[in-house]
């Protein structure tokens, strides 16, 4: 197996059991409607400690973007990997996506709400708030790659390292999650979010694109300053590249902050019609 294979298959995994999760939670006459957000939180956290089991040897497991240009940013994997693997990360993410949707076939149908239907492939703001959402998907890949290379950094028995990886997902979902349903992960929103508008859903409304680039570019931003962070404070190793996304992640935030001010503005002046 390949690692452009290795890292579809995993991604895949990683889909299945998380959207799997969000179906079975969500559409109506599933045994499992309404598990709850523990069940959610504990379920994605094994879908990535599965996924990582699948293909760690293989790919290393990244399973995310955002990953992928961290560990580049850091030295640890070469850059002209980085376009294969996020290519094979997106169509595994699609994937895990198509088969869910055949999964729960029946189910489509049983279920009204269109944003619900949205809601099990792709994430969405509990409060709209164009600032807020991306500086909460930037936070939580913070903290999520920070978490991996500390767990990296410990003398763990060879088969821990997965079972840790899924704890930090589950803690990280439990206590930041939310806010905007922590994607964490740009394959994990977009590459569903496009096997949404792709498949024939009954009655599932839009895809919400809008919203779409912010659990993009937050884990993007989120996870490249952890890289860096790690790198600067716990390696004592600061170079440019710290000083490049800091000023990048300053820069989208403030023109985030700008759009969020109109937003409110804007939403302010329709009630005041209304």
């Amino acid at each position: 197996m390949t690692p452009f294979v290795g890292e579809m298959i995993g991604t895949m995994i990683l889909i299945v059991f998380g959207t799997g999760i969000g179906a079975g939670s969500s559409l109506k006459k599933s045994y499992s409607n309404n598990a709850g957000w523990i069940v959610i939180t504990v379920a994605w956290g094994l879908a990535v400690t599965m996924g990582v089991f699948a293909v760690g040897s293989v790919s290393g497991a990244h399973l995310n973007p955002a990953v992928t240009i961290a560990l580049a940013l850091n030295g640890d994997f070469p850059w002209s990997d980085v376009p294969s693997y996020i290519l094979a990360q997106m169509f595994g993410a699609i994937l895990g996506s198509v088969l869910i949707y055949l999964h729960y076939l029946p189910h489509w149908k049983e279920t009204d709400d269109p944003a619900t239907k949205l809601g099990v492939f792709a994430t969405s703001p509990a409060i709209s708030h164009t600032f807020s959402n991306l500086l909460s998907e930037m936070i939580g890949t913070f903290i999520l790659v920070l978490g991996l290379l500390f767990i990296g950094a410990n003398k763990f028995t060879e088969g821990l390292n997965p079972l840790a990886v899924g704890l930090l997902i589950v803690v990280i979902g439990m206590s930041l999650g939310g806010t905007t349903g922590y994607a964490i992960n740009p394959a994990r929103d977009l590459g569903p979010r496009i096997a949404h508008f792709l498949l024939p859903i009954s009655g599932k409304g839009s895809s919400n694109w809008g919203y779409s680039w912010i659990p993009v570019v937050g884990p993007l931003l989120g996870g490249s300053l952890g890289a860096v962070f790690y790198k600067t404070v716990f390696l004592g190793k600061a170079t440019g590249s710290l000083w490049i996304v800091l000023g990048i992640s300053v820069v989208v935030l403030l023109l985030s902050f700008v759009t969020s001010k109109k937003q409110s503005s804007l939403r302010s002046q329709a009630n005041q019609v209304a």
